[in-house]
């Protein structure tokens, strides 16, 4: 008999081989109608695809990600199959499924592709699609496949890195694809598609390998689900962070200073300002203590604590001293500092837990082609700390450093969230540093810890840092994207590495136990989200100007200082408009900078010792006293 466990507990038996297809059918039609693939024993696979021992069974639909990234993946076959109907002398690459839809890199040769072609394309995939062709997989021999492929040099250098046995191809209709596997059991499911656009792409992501051309797709199994993704998607272009931070005066990038490194402008240098503020004063009240490491440290530094050995190729050159013939690294990571200022003294049991933080600004190289805004830069500054307890201490901690990373979301607007549990992956230890027993141990401590905080957890398998596992919060912005902001590690290596110790109850030295901890992530990237999240609608407490005073003529400009000087002495920050444009355009301008609050003023407030108060979004409030507008804010900036 074969033993199928389903999610649920449940197990249904079977006296022969069983495909997934088969059990959904045997549980009712209607999920059999929309499964789109499956998982068994946690790895994707066809729903046709025999299960021939006992085994656990996950069926998935379009209301899981696998089965999004099933349905996107087979997509990408029903695109490079349109464009060869257009472009027949095309090399296909690679097609992967993406977060939201799929790319396929392609040689174009001599031709190209624009926006013209994306209509005749988006046709002439649902064409295919209604005919509701199976997806075959299959295996090929390493030679069959080569002989297969000797007219495109791409397909033939991802079979050159495979063995026999580990290559399949994926056919249907009149179209077949060097393909590992995960798709849906026909084309027919596919009901809405668009190419979204085309770029530059180097092949694997080598810009010294030729350029390609990557073209954007995404389907739906129904039009109105198309036509609601790209509302978001033009919703999204409003809110996108690059033009908000130029309109709103946040930040701006010079070629000339460097690509991917952000310049700060007096708005957005006021606005980081206000969010370190913000945290310091929550890691006071939770015992952490500030610390400040270099921009640059010794090779060696990185050496020991193996980031050299994971990330050097992902690090700017080394740096040469000019005599001695040392090298040096701009910082790619704060911990390694962190953990040799912990070890600049000898510690008791009773100094335990030490919680150091910084605003660290690290360095990372990545290909011009990848930078995006401040999402992805060469130079940003981690909300970092490390905290170094004993191992009795360590569940306690993690719990405090969620409840830390809960009150930054709530505080910020982030209220939908999962925290994903990154593990490392089950097969494949060669990229994780450590012995077996310490990963389990802090594993455990992570998933102990999530669970008594009842927080909404996933686990994914391979996600784990390379010297221990994670605790990443996926939160969803205002369009319900999805961004991994605060994060937590729990890490049992680098004490090691570094033979960090304290002095226990017995006399004798011990290995604490290290936990790393960003609630932001980076600044720079947080800020982008914090933008798009809130269009650009920052909260009153975090707006680099609160107020804008509007005078209607200079005679007014007297009493508009003695405002602002009020206001400004509660710690409430605001400016005069002193330029000579009628009332209503100072409004609509203040309007479009996002000004929380206007306050006009002109002979009658001047002579009431009033302010006429406008709020952004909302319109007039009305006259009031100036303390009662300083009352206002107050009330309305509380955290």
């Amino acid at each position: 008999m074969i033993h199928i466990t389903l999610p649920d507990g449940s197990v249904r038996s079977y006296d022969h081989p069983v495909t997934p297809m088969e059990v959904a059918q045997n549980i009712s039609e209607g999920l059999a109608r929309n499964v789109l693939s499956a998982l068994v024993n946690d790895r994707q696979v066809e729903t046709s695809t025999p299960i021939t021992e006992d085994a656990r069974l996950q069926l998935l639909t379009w209301n899981d990600n696998l089965g999004k990234k099933a349905f996107w993946h087979s997509s990408a076959h029903l695109l490079a199959q349109a464009i060869l109907d257009f472009f027949p002398e095309a090399k296909l690459t690679i097609g992967p499924a993406i977060e939201n839809g799929f790319y396929y890199d392609v040689d174009f040769g001599g031709e190209s592709i624009s926006e013209k072609d994306f209509e005749k394309i988006e046709k002439k995939m649902l064409e295919h699609a209604r005919l509701k062709s199976e997806f075959q997989l299959y295996p090929v021999s390493k030679a069959e496949a080569l002989k297969i492929y000797t007219y495109n040099p791409y397909k033939t250098e991802l079979i050159e890195n495979l063995n026999d046995g580990e290559i399949t191809f994926c056919s249907h209709e009149n179209f077949t694809d060097l393909c590992r596997g995960g798709h849906l059991p026909h084309t027919g499911f596919v009901k809405a598609a668009k190419i979204l656009n085309a770029a530059g792409a180097y092949w694997r992501g080598n810009e010294k390998n030729p350029q390609l051309t990557r073209v954007y797709g995404i389907t739906f199994p129904k039009q109105k689900d198309l036509t609601e993704y790209l509302h978001k998607l033009e919703e999204a272009k409003k809110r996108d962070h690059r033009k908000l931070g130029k309109e709103l005066g946040i930040f701006t990038f010079s070629e000339k200073v460097g690509s991917g490194l952000p310049l700060w402008l007096p708005k957005g240098a006021a606005l980081r300002k206000k969010l370190e503020n913000f945290l310091q004063a929550a890691q006071q009240k939770a015992g952490y203590e500030m610390v400040v490491t270099p921009h640059i440290g010794h090779k060696d530094l990185y050496v020991t604590s193996g980031h050299y050995e994971k990330y050097g190729a992902d690090s700017f050159q080394p740096i040469q001293t000019p005599n001695e013939g040392e090298e040096f690294l701009l910082k790619p990571m704060n911990c390694p500092h962190h953990c040799e200022i912990y070890k600049s003294q000898q510690w008791s049991y009773r100094d335990l837990p030490k919680r150091f933080a910084e605003f660290g600004t690290v360095y990372r190289y990545e290909q011009s082609g990848e930078l995006h805004g401040l999402t992805r830069v060469r130079g940003f500054t981690q909300d970092d700390a490390h905290i170094f307890c004993t191992p009795d201490q360590l569940l306690d901690e993690f719990k405090k450093v969620i409840d830390l990373v809960i009150y930054v979301f709530n505080a910020l607007g982030f209220e939908d969230y999962t925290a994903q549990v990154s593990l490392r992956d089950r097969e494949n230890h060669s990229k994780y540093i450590g012995s077996n027993e310490n990963w389990q141990k802090a594993e455990n401590a992570i998933i102990q810890a999530a669970e008594e905080k009842e927080l909404k957890t996933v686990v994914e398998y391979g996600e784990a840092a390379f010297y221990g596992p994670k605790l990443d919060f996926m939160v969803k912005d205002a369009l319900g994207r999805s961004w991994q902001l605060g994060t937590i590690q729990v890490d049992y290596n680098l004490p090691e590495r570094f033979d960090l110790s304290y002095i226990g109850s017995d006399n004798e030295k011990h290995r604490p136990v290290m936990i790393h901890r960003a609630p932001f992530g980076s600044l720079e990237r947080f800020v982008a989200i914090l933008l798009e999240h809130t269009a650009g609608d920052l909260p009153l407490w975090l707006a680099p100007e609160q107020f804008i005073i509007l005078p209607i003529s200079d005679k007014y400009l007297d009493y508009s200082k003695k405002v602002l000087n009020l206001l400004e002495n509660s710690d409430i920050c605001g400016l005069i408009d002193k330029r000579a444009e009628k009332t209503g355009r100072k409004i609509r301008d203040a309007e479009l900078a996002k000004i929380p609050f206007m306050l006009i003023i002109g002979e009658n407030e001047e002579n009431t010792a009033m302010v006429s108060v406008r709020k952004h979004g909302e319109g007039d409030l009305g006259a009031m006293p100036v303390d009662d507008f300083r009352k206002l804010l107050e009330k309305e900036m509380k955290v």
